[in-house]
Order: structure tokens, then C-alpha cells, then sequence
């Protein structure tokens, strides 16, 4: 009898945090397609962009704690 994916959910819920993360890559990594080479080079260009900006002092960083505390009150969960 084949085994439920509530089953596996169940048994994958009891490992440990870094254990499910792993497993959730894998299992990520298992239904992504090859990736687009021009995106992937989009991508690059934008890091390393952005990156400059941040090491040239040309942008200003907001705080995580900052930013998750004005998405919190944007949809009004007050945590």
C-alpha cells in the first residue's frame, strides 16, 4: 500500500530544523527545471550591481528589524 504525502509530512515533521531544511532543498532542487543561462547571467549582473552600490556607499541599508516592523504594520499584524 503506498504511503500518503500527509504520511510523509507526518514522519519529515519529526526530524530536526536543519534535517527538514535539507530535505525541503532536496526536494525543491528534485522539481526545478535546468536553469535559463540568461537569466542566471541577468542575475549576476544584478548582484554584482548591487553589491557596488552598497560597497560605494551610494545606497543606504534599512535595518531587518526595521523593515519587518513596517511589513508588519502594512498588514496589520502588530508583532
Amino acid at each position: 500500500m503506498a504511503r500518503s504525502v500527509v504520511d510523509f509530512f507526518d514522519e519529515a515533521s519529526e526530524l530536526d530544523e536543519h534535517d527538514r531544511a535539507t530535505l525541503a532543498g532536496l526536494l525543491l532542487e528534485s522539481i526545478e527545471q535546468e536553469p535559463d543561462p540568461d537569466v542566471e547571467e541577468t542575475w549576476k549582473r544584478e548582484i554584482t550591481r548591487r553589491i557596488e552600490e552598497i560597497d560605494s556607499g551610494s545606497v543606504s541599508l534599512v535595518p531587518w528589524e526595521e523593515v519587518k516592523a513596517k511589513l508588519f504594520r502594512a498588514v496589520g499584524d502588530g508583532s
